[in-house]
């Protein structure tokens, strides 16, 4: 469902992503955890196709997502960290909008943005503008929007930015529940909690490169760690650091 093969990304003389190459399977709950500046956010504009890759490729339920952009994207959804929204919208607005550019019809965009309200109770934000609102509020209205037409492949960057506990147990429950269904999730994080509870594999990125993909016992057995994520985490990223 995603694939990135061999993707580079240079900026000038710093590369940013170096040369990752990573399957992520239908239903899978996938984390990428990595440093501030690893390279997670790069990876994923990468892989939604808003940078190209400077070589490699990126592709989404096997469509190229630079030579076959539309059919990737029909496919996909995408919550980065400090999404877009048009403030003068109201959310409700903003649903049907964003339900029409996935060419639903008006029923099917009323049924699902009515469930997903409710279950990330925004009711009684749902009929204002979205500019009144606060990010954590915001954040959950993107992420209720980018599920409207059930992807097929759902990626999302730092997911938690803004929640609190209540509404960060709320996303973490649905993308779960989406993926046992069989969607496709790939996190992007620096919070091991989150791949810690729920994460079917985790891969570790630093210093643009992906140093280790596996589950959390695959990944301590990579480390030599019997400790949790947390020292699995700061021992494969410090000898990374030490082999570079």
């Amino acid at each position: 469902m995603i694939e990135l093969d061999h993707l580079v990304k240079k900026f000038g003389d710093l590369t940013a992503v170096n040369d990752v190459s990573l399957k992520i399977g239908r239903g899978e709950f996938f984390a990428m955890l990595g440093p501030n500046a690893a390279g997670k956010t790069t990876t994923i504009k990468l892989l939604t196709g808003l940078m190209k890759p400077t070589s490699g490729a990126a592709r989404i339920c096997g469509f190229d997502i630079q030579a076959q952009p539309l059919e990737a994207r029909r496919r996909m959804a995408y919550v980065p960290d400090f999404p877009f929204l048009y403030d003068k919208l109201t959310a409700w607005e903003f649903f049907r909008f964003t339900g029409q550019l996935f060419q639903l019809d008006a029923a099917r965009i009323e049924k699902s943005a009515r469930e997903l309200v409710a279950r990330f109770h925004l009711g009684e934000f749902a009929d204002r503008a979205l500019e009144g609102l606060s990010h954590g509020t915001r954040q959950r209205v993107a992420i209720v929007s980018a599920l409207l037409h059930d992807p097929e492949v759902f990626v999302i960057d730092e997911p938690m930015v803004g929640l609190d506990p209540q509404h960060a147990r709320v996303v973490k429950d649905v993308l779960k529940e989406r993926s046992l269904a069989g969607m496709t999730v790939l996190v992007s994080t620096h919070q091991l909690s989150i791949a810690e509870e729920i994460a079917d594999r985790i891969g570790i990125i630093h210093g643009g490169k992906l140093i280790a993909v596996g589950t959390r016992e695959e990944l301590r057995r990579q480390s030599g760690s019997v400790g949790a994520l947390e020292e699995i985490f700061l021992s494969l990223t410090a000898g990374a650091s030490a082999a570079a």
